[in-house]
């Protein structure tokens, strides 16, 4: 079984991401993300499942968000506000178990023309979300401006999940 252990090192790869702004941004909660990209433990229908860049840019935007207290966090309060008419991006974790507790949200987000996007990691999301708990679903909810402080992130974001979506 050494190949199939070599074969998970493999696949593990550990990114650092850091904002695109270096500007006056000085909370420690801002400066780093780190996540490990690992698809091995991912289940069979998180798909659209983002690339490493792709779920390096949700997580800078997962964070950014939730400094701006912009995001809906948890299966119950997402369904709620998506029921309720919020827009925004859905970001879902893949690893998430039993997977029944997350494959009505895709349809969900199809009904209501929120564009969705799978993560490999529910531990990755929480932590970008400034808790210790790993969250399975993430609503960022759509900027009201263009001066908000997470606009830039959202839009890239949700411009490659539409991508993504298409292919």
């Amino acid at each position: 079984s050494l190949f199939s252990t070599a074969a998970s090192l493999l696949s593990l790869t550990t990114i650092m991401a850091t904002p695109m702004d270096e500007s006056k941004d000085t909370s420690s909660k801002d400066k780093e993300i780190s996540f490990v990209y690992d698809t091995s433990i991912v289940s069979v229908i998180a798909q659209p499942l983002a690339s490493k860049k792709l779920a390096k840019k949700c997580f800078k935007l997962v964070n950014k968000a939730t400094s701006a207290k912009a995001t809906k966090r948890g299966i119950k309060e997402v369904v709620k506000a998506l029921r309720k008419g919020s827009k925004g991006v859905c970001i879902i974790a893949g690893n998430v178990s039993p997977i029944d507790m997350i494959t009505h949200l895709p349809v969900l987000c199809e009904d209501k023309g929120v564009p969705y996007i799978y993560v490999p990691r529910k531990e990755d999301l929480g932590s970008a979300a400034h808790t210790k708990r790993p969250t399975s679903v993430i609503l960022v909810l759509t900027p009201p401006s263009a001066e908000v402080k997470y606009h830039k992130y959202f839009t890239e974001v949700e411009s490659g999940v539409k991508e993504v979506q298409i292919q």
